[in-house]
């Protein structure tokens, strides 16, 4: 089964060409390059909870420090925990695992 981004298991329709892009904007997951391939990911889709100005629960979201407790509780922050197992990074900066 592939792996799939934020985007494209939240259907948010942010990603480039996504259906809500005009209204919402692109969200900043699905450009930023400095995540690729982390959590096997494109861009930040696989690390959205690491990238600031995320959009969830109809608001765009702060920094990491202000929205990982929250984002811990996301079934897709969940799903990507579980696929990586012990290679799951939380937070690169710090090469954090687990």
């Amino acid at each position: 089964m592939p792996k799939l981004n934020c985007w494209e298991s939240k259907k948010c329709g942010r990603e480039p060409g996504g259906a809500n892009v005009q209204s919402l904007g692109v969200c900043p997951a699905a450009e930023d390059p400095s995540f690729h391939g982390i959590n096997g990911g494109q861009k930040g889709g696989r690390m959205c909870w690491y990238v600031s100005g995320t959009f969830c629960g109809g608001k765009v979201q702060g920094t990491y420090a202000q929205k990982v407790i929250s984002c811990m509780n996301c079934d897709f922050f969940k799903q990507v925990k579980e696929e990586e197992g012990g290679a799951f990074v939380l937070n690169p900066d710090k090469q954090h695992t687990n």
